[in-house]
């Protein structure tokens, strides 16, 4: 079996900063990471892998620096790591970006199963991995949090929607996305990691796809949406006060509030 695992390599959301002008992330004011629910999605694919006999292929899209986040992959689990890298597919929305993924994955060649995480932190959508699915024409399933059962034919998963948890069974290939519920990454191992600093990863640009990509539907041009701006809200502070002497005073200070609230008549 292969499985391809999508992975995106994001700044460290608690110390980027936002260029409100021109409404984008300044993605050199912090380090990065892999995304996290992405770590999940490739916990869940080395699981697999440990069952039955399978392929795990990490294939990301990002600059030359996302190489090294397709190594922490290989030394996570993953059999290899594909990068798709070209300046053309700069400022690419989801559906761009999405476009690219599935001419990239076409291009690597045959797969069983697709798994994304449940969103990025940096973007939020959830958009990428059911769109993925949609431009390559197979099933997709999301929010998955458990893998219950997988064969050659089909996959049995536990998908969480709004209150109600519900057991689905998928033909492959397909994709799913999955939850932070569904697993802990496993750290890797320090041989694991000196070993992986040695793999090489595979570099795809838009010259290894232009057979089956328009040029005209991926990078900023390309995009069908755009960022409008962006507002940083502020962080309201919680407000308190204090009675040491005046005891009186402060219990009708709360009867009164309740009473404003209507937590009493």
């Amino acid at each position: 079996m292969n499985i391809i695992v999508l992975i995106k390599q994001v700044p460290d959301m608690e110390k980027v900063k936002f260029d409100s002008e021109k409404g984008v992330v300044d993605r050199k004011s912090a380090g990065t990471e892999i995304n996290p629910f992405d770590l999940n999605a490739l916990e869940a694919a080395v699981q697999i892998s440990e069952k039955i006999d399978s392929t795990v292929t990490a294939v990301s899209m990002g600059p030359p620096s996302a190489q090294e986040a397709l190594k922490e992959c290989i030394a996570r689990g993953a059999k290899q790591g594909i990068l798709i890298s070209d300046a053309k597919f700069g400022g690419s929305d989801t559906k761009a970006t999405s476009t690219i993924l599935s001419s990239a994955i076409q291009k690597i060649g045959s797969y069983d199963l697709i798994i994304a995480g449940e969103k990025t932190v940096d973007g939020d959508t959830g958009q990428i991995g059911p769109e993925v699915a949609e431009f390559l024409n197979i099933p997709h399933g999301s929010y998955i949090s458990k893998v219950q059962d997988i064969n050659e034919s089909e996959i049995k998963v536990c998908s969480e929607i709004w209150e109600g948890t519900y057991l689905k069974s998928i033909k492959l290939p397909a994709l799913i996305t999955v939850t932070k519920d569904i697993n802990v990454p496993r750290l890797p191992s320090f041989k694991n990691k000196m070993k992986a600093r040695k793999a090489e990863i595979k570099i795809i640009k838009f010259e290894d796809l232009k057979e089956n990509l328009d040029i005209n539907k991926v990078g900023f041009n390309g995009s069908p949406t755009k960022v409008k701006k962006i507002e940083v809200p502020q962080i309201s502070k919680r407000e308190g006060k204090i009675y040491r002497e005046n005891i009186p005073q402060a219990v009708e200070g709360l009867v009164n509030i309740f009473k404003e609230k209507k937590v009493v008549d």
